[in-house]
């Protein structure tokens, strides 16, 4: 679990494929000071793990589903990435829970300038829509947002100075992706409703003879 705070940008010092899945390699400092391999590391807000690491490096697989599902297959060596390591038992919720299991990717449309943040508007998968809402949490790159306005088939956040120094966020242009994870609670709302048992009405014609109505 990761709570979209993002603590460094890393740098990919490689990227490794291997038919329809990959290895990737990210140079860092700060996620890195306590690794152990099998710690989970947000990586553009994906959750992967360390299969080994050095002083100052990690490296994870990425399977055929992360790559399908995120914009990690776009990226080489030099790419720039946000990174989080899981939260830890005591930690802070400064963000929102984010699991680092990406929803799909979006597209930015527009960025603006008001006053000392940036507006930024994306354009995500149909599919998605049903479960961003008004002034809800999304997760982009990794990076706790909240949704300031619905637009149609978009959705528009106000990134702040902070956000902007320390994510890879604004260093993107319009027509780039955004990985996208949408707020847990509402997929799982979603679900258990599929599975509620259906509400009978008492309204039924034995119902309506016995007091009269036919």
């Amino acid at each position: 679990m990761f709570t979209g705070i993002i603590e460094e940008i890393g740098v990919v010092e490689g990227i490794a494929r291997s038919g329809p899945a990959a290895q990737l390699t990210v140079r860092a400092s700060t996620v890195l000071g306590d690794v152990r391999n099998g710690d989970s590391i947000s990586t553009n807000g994906v959750c992967l793990t360390v299969v080994r690491f050095t002083k100052d490096t990690f490296t994870a697989d990425v399977m055929p589903e992360t790559l399908r599902y995120s914009n990690l297959g776009a990226l080489k060596k030099g790419s720039p990435v946000n990174l989080e390591r899981a939260m830890s038992a005591n930690g802070r919720f400064g963000g929102h829970m984010v699991s680092g299991h990406i929803d799909g990717v979006g597209v930015i449309r527009a960025l603006r300038q008001e006053g000392n943040a940036t507006w930024m508007t994306v354009e995500p998968p149909e599919a998605l829509l049903r479960y961003i809402i008004q002034k809800g949490s999304i997760a982009m790159d990794g990076t706790s947002l909240t949704v300031a306005q619905l637009e149609g088939a978009a959705f528009s956040v106000s990134i702040i100075p902070v956000t902007k120094d320390e994510t890879i966020l604004l260093r993107k242009r319009v027509g780039d992706e955004v990985n996208l994870e949408c707020d847990l609670v509402g997929k799982y709302v979603e679900r258990l409703l599929q599975f509620a048992p259906e509400k009978k009405s008492p309204l039924t014609m034995d119902f309506l003879k016995q007091n009269g109505f036919a």
